[in-house]
């Protein structure tokens, strides 16, 4: 079973790398930026055939404790199949 978990940060948390990005992108020429926010995508394959519902929940975990900094960051569970 394949997962993504994707972590951005919130609303209303600065985003210098995000910024940055922005920057470069206009510098190269690339027309319609407006902004860019930066985040992290993790794709994991679990052990197993496990239970969609229970795999769900043990990624969340594994993001509260690890993946996201939930004090200034998001998540988003997806279990893939």
């Amino acid at each position: 079973m394949k997962a993504r978990v994707t972590v951005t940060l919130k609303n209303g948390i600065l985003d210098p790398q995000g910024k940055a990005i922005e920057g470069a992108l206009k510098s190269l020429g690339v027309s319609g930026i407006a902004s860019v926010r930066q985040g992290k995508v993790f794709d994991i394959e679990l052990d197993g055939a496990a239970d969609k519902a229970k795999a769900e929940a043990a990624l969340k975990d594994a993001a509260d404790k690890l993946l996201a900094n939930t004090v200034i960051e998001n998540y988003r569970v997806e279990v893939l199949g």
